[in-house]
């Protein structure tokens, strides 16, 4: 395998969040105007300035991103557009940091925004995918509940995992989520109330269930010199994979693609996972967060439960954990929820969190995880980040 090229000067300026509403009558597009809005006053640059743009969202319509850049009377020289779901923001960041890096684009603004409308997430999963069209729709198993059961039901007969293992982190999220003014949910979360929540799709109950909901996220990639020229504190960016369709042999998705690149990704960055100041993972159901944790070697595979067992996972706690409340609190944006943790590492690194802020955060990670297709997720993505020294 070859040898990677480092990310040597490219950073992440200006984490930007339009606060989110759990239904909008507005269309995708005016929350992707919010956000573009909200970056061009955090960075103090003009329209003009950016020359690259990269596009996530599962509700734009019959537009794309090259239609979008029509509203906006934008003309950037580089495009993409990634509707992958969880793992969309740390591929957007892959992709603007090379177009960065290679000269393809100056300032990159990666944007993710979907609205909410009262059928907007029927119709999103109604044709989702062929498979969802062919082998799922039609039999009345819409919508991520169904292939999470299944996946979290053989988790926990395989390694002995409990709902109470699942309820400690719903709840530590929460107490995070009631820090951040832009989490939907306002209410404080016991461990009873998790187990006594109404069942969805057992083993899932309510709480085990993200919200959908309308709102947008995003941040900007530049070189170092630029965002020291804006007077912009910046993130640096020590390593990053991404893989797809990892272990398509297994009956029951029990891992993901970060196990293939795990070594790679560490030693990329010069750091282990001891190292690291907290953790951002896609949640859109506690039983990802585990294979997460499991896969990027924070515990081995099937050791998990024991891993949440022997941590706090609060701000404060001796594991920092979606400190925004994740998904699970905070609501899901459509394909802004994998930015979400994104946004929010870039926040912790500058120390711009506010009230989720973890004391002195230098060394964070976010993982991402998208496009439940039929049984499984078929996306996973890693980005390993540093505070920036100016």
């Amino acid at each position: 395998m070859a040898t990677r090229t480092p990310y040597t000067d490219v950073v992440l300026v200006a984490p930007a969040t339009v606060p989110y509403e759990r239904f909008s009558e507005h269309s995708a597009h005016h929350w992707f105007a919010q956000l573009l809005r909200q970056l061009l006053q955090q960075s103090g640059l003009q329209k003009a300035q950016i020359d690259g743009v990269c596009v996530s969202s599962f509700t734009l319509g019959n537009d794309t991103a090259v239609a979008l850049m029509q509203h906006f009377q934008m003309s950037p020289r580089w495009l993409d557009f990634l509707p992958t779901g969880g793992a969309s923001g740390v591929m957007a960041l892959r992709r603007a940091a090379r177009a960065v890096q290679c000269g393809d684009a100056s300032i990159v603004a990666c944007l993710a925004a979907d609205t909410n409308q009262r059928d907007s997430f029927k119709n999103t999963v109604r044709s989702f995918s062929r498979f969802s069209l062919d082998a799922v729709y039609p039999y009345g198993a819409a919508g991520p509940n169904a292939p999470f059961a299944l996946i979290t039901d053989y988790y926990m007969r395989q390694y002995g995992a409990t709902r109470e293992d699942f309820g400690k982190l719903c709840v530590a999220q929460r107490d995070n989520a009631l820090r951040n003014p832009h989490a939907l949910m306002k209410k404080p979360l016991s461990l009873e109330q998790y187990l006594e929540a109404r069942p969805i799709a057992e083993p899932l109950h309510l709480f085990d269930c993200v919200m959908p909901c309308a709102g947008a996220e995003g941040y900007l990639v530049m070189t170092r010199t630029q965002a020291e020229e804006l007077g912009l504190p910046y993130v640096e960016i020590l390593a990053t994979i991404e893989r797809h369709n990892a272990f398509p042999e297994d009956p029951v998705q029990h891992r993901g693609g970060w196990l293939v690149d795990q070594d790679e990704f560490y030693a990329m960055a010069g750091v282990q996972p001891r190292d690291i100041d907290f953790l951002e993972t896609y949640d859109d159901y506690p039983v990802i967060n585990v294979l997460q944790f499991e896969g990027l070697g924070f515990c081995a595979p099937g050791e998990g439960a024991e891993f949440i067992r022997a941590h706090q996972f609060t701000i404060d706690g001796d594991f920092p954990f979606n400190t925004s409340g994740g998904q699970l609190s905070v609501g899901q944006a459509g394909a802004a929820g994998g930015y979400l943790g994104l946004v929010q590492a870039i926040r912790q690194l500058t120390h711009n969190a506010g009230p989720t802020q973890v004391a002195d955060a230098q060394l964070g990670m976010v993982s991402g995880f998208g496009m439940i297709n039929y049984d499984r997720g078929i996306c996973t993505a890693a980005a390993l980040l540093k505070r920036g020294q100016a």
